[in-house]
């Protein structure tokens, strides 16, 4: 693979380096590991190529921005944990540094002018113009915390690792061979016959004794344990909850009516057909035979068009663009009169008007009440800032936040026990605020008794908040939840027997019986699936389904889940068809995956390589310093 590689490779350049690389592993082929310990500020070190706690951070910021992006919700450092994004991180961390500590080996660099052309090209820094923008690139450094030398440095090393990066990978060409293997392994399709067992096929699970139940209780005891629940108190602060409606006296309400009447008016509206002519004469003779008894649309027709060719719609005066026009229109005293000739704006016109629609006004009795609203809507949204302050000087005062709230006239509440996934003891969803979902997730990296920053409500208003009590997660007891493991016990019984009932059944496919002599001996009903594609997926036996049908040869049998319900489906493949065609039936996408694979392979082995010749030691303590978990 590497000896295609080296004759692939785009330039002199990269064939260059990759020969250095290849020199230095027989050079400095001595073993190494990831080793923990240390006390300085790095978090990790690879030969003389230190990692800082700032760039661990920020790499650690950046990766939880983007999962809370893909998730639609704030993650929380134990979901983060949970995840695996320190770990994940880390070893970002620990790739990078090795190809740095190569790079360095090798006296690798970079020129002032292209790493100028690099930053300057970034899109991130561009302004309006397209054009580098020094304001927007501060901005941009400044909003994620980091100095334009540290920005330097990092595009600097990032650059000169892209060197190495680019003479492994650079001029990949997939094999034919293997594409050819591709196509035909993706494009195969499968017809299968099967039945799925049921519930019905296996006598009721009934409740054990206690002991049984007990037990179970004891070896699965961690997923019946207490969250920690978290008492929360909170303010919340948007013109909505100053709003006073009964403060705004009638006679303002009245004056803002008068003073604003247009909005509550409807003007009036003429539904108008136009009959333009092209000269002056013929507008005439058209008005005369009008005049003399003849009909609107025999005029339009005798001027060689349709009615829907005079129609321009229902409209106000004021939305009509032509005014000579709009006062004829006008003027007229009823539907289907006609006008005279009109020296309109594309010549002479004739116009009919079918309907009046006369103005009308909302009376004041009727939208008093929405503008007694919007009156106390501005005055709360003038006072809000102003309450705001208020609050803010009550508890740096040393109020309370009952007492700060109450001075201000707001309400505080209180949510008595929710867990971080947002739920109450009872296991039901807790509905509190709007909020709720950035509430809960700040309450639980907030501590106990400590006042905090406010979040921001709608309609720019804040959000006030405490942790009034913590209790900490805890071990239930049997009794606590006898109805929970009883239950979860009859369904997980149930599911072991019927898995074990359908694998019976199964197995007797390989002694000789086919699939319909099977389900016709025990009552079930056999159908067939047609043109099952691997790596694609099916509402009867999902994707986790499919996979299982193509792990075997042509006359694959087994049993597989069924993806809904409590049932697993016996299944035999029926038929086997080869796809039609061959490389050309790949997309392009799927032709970049396979080499962006190959690609990745070579880079992993690289890395892999590079930590045996550069022991890496990671810094626990500065990791969890960088976190702010110690």
């Amino acid at each position: 693979m590497l000896d295609g590689l080296r004759k692939s490779s785009k330039s002199w350049v990269a064939k260059a380096l990759l020969l250095l690389l290849l020199a230095s592993f027989a050079v400095w082929g001595v073993s190494g590991s990831m080793l923990s310990g240390g006390t300085s500020n790095a978090v990790l070190t690879a030969g003389e190529t230190k990692v800082s706690m700032v760039d661990y951070r920020l790499a650690y910021d950046r990766q939880m921005v983007i999962l809370s992006r893909q998730l639609g919700e704030r993650l929380t450092r134990d979901q983060a944990r949970q995840f695996g994004i320190e770990q994940a991180v880390l070893g970002q961390m620990v790739a990078g540094a090795v190809l740095d500590e190569q790079s360095r080996v090798m006296n690798l660099g970079l020129s002032k002018d292209r790493l100028a052309t690099l930053v300057a090209d970034d899109p991130t820094f561009q302004g309006v113009n397209g054009q580098f923008s020094r304001d927007t690139f501060r901005q941009v450094l400044r909003q994620i915390g980091m100095s334009e030398d540290d920005y330097i440095r990092n595009r600097q090393d990032v650059a000169i690792r892209q060197q190495i990066v680019e003479a492994v990978s650079d001029g990949i060409d997939v094999p034919q061979v293997m594409l050819e293997a591709f196509a035909k392994h993706t494009g195969e399709k499968r017809d299968v016959q099967y039945f799925i067992v049921g519930e019905g096929a296996i006598e009721p699970v009934s409740a054990p004794a206690d002991d049984v139940l007990q037990a179970y209780f004891e070896a699965n005891k961690a997923a019946y344990r207490a969250p920690e629940y978290r008492e929360i108190n909170f303010v919340r602060l948007t013109p909505d909850a100053i709003l006073d409606e009964a403060s705004v006296p009638e006679d303002e309400v009245r004056a803002d009516y008068e003073a604003r009447l247009d909005r509550y008016s409807t003007p009036e509206t003429r539904g108008i057909e136009q009959l333009v002519f092209s000269d002056q004469a013929a507008a005439d003779a058209a008005h005369e035979r009008i005049l003399a008894g003849q009909s609107f649309e025999d005029a339009v027709a005798d001027a060689g068009k349709t009615m829907s060719d005079v129609q321009i719609g229902t409209m106000s005066k004021a939305d009509l663009p032509d005014s000579a026009i709009a006062d004829a229109a006008f003027s007229i005293s009823k539907a289907g009169d006609v006008s005279g000739v009109i020296d309109g704006t594309f010549g002479p016109v004739i116009i009919r008007v079918t309907e009046i629609n006369p103005e009308s006004v909302k009376p004041f009795e009727e939208v008093s009440a929405d503008i007694r609203r919007e009156l106390a809507m501005v005055t709360a949204n003038d006072t809000l800032l102003d309450i705001h302050d208020a609050y803010e000087d009550a508890r740096a005062a040393g109020n309370t936040m009952q007492e700060a709230a109450t001075a201000q006239k707001l309400t505080m509440q209180t949510i008595e026990a929710v867990d971080a996934d947002g739920n109450a003891t009872s296991g039901d969803a807790v509905t509190s605020v709007p909020e709720q979902r950035e509430l809960i997730a700040a309450a639980f990296e907030a501590e106990e008794g400590v006042e905090n920053s406010p979040l921001n409500a709608a309609d720019s208003g804040f959000l006030w908040y405490e942790v009034a009590g913590i209790t900490p997660e805890r071990d239930r007891t049997f009794d606590e939840v006898r109805e929970r493991v009883t239950a979860d016990w009859i369904a997980e019984e149930t599911d072991k027997r019927i898995a074990e009932k359908a694998k019976t059944l199964a197995d007797r496919m390989g002694n000789g019986e086919t699939l319909t002599q099977v389900a016709e001996a025990e009552g079930f009903t056999v159908e067939t699936k047609y043109g099952l594609q691997r790596g694609g997926n099916d509402g009867d036996f999902g994707a986790g389904g499919i996979t299982e049908i193509f792990d075997g040869g042509p006359e694959h049998k087994g049993t597989v889940a069924s993806p809904s319900g409590n049932g697993y489906i016996v299944y035999a493949v029926s038929a086997v068809t080869q796809p039609v065609g061959g490389v050309e039936t790949l997309g392009a996408n799927v032709r970049d995956t396979i080499k962006q694979s190959i690609s990745d392979d070579l880079l992993d082995q690289l890395v892999a390589k590079l930590q045996t010749i550069y022991p890496v030691r990671v810094n626990q303590s500065a990791v969890e310093r960088a976190l702010g978990t110690q």
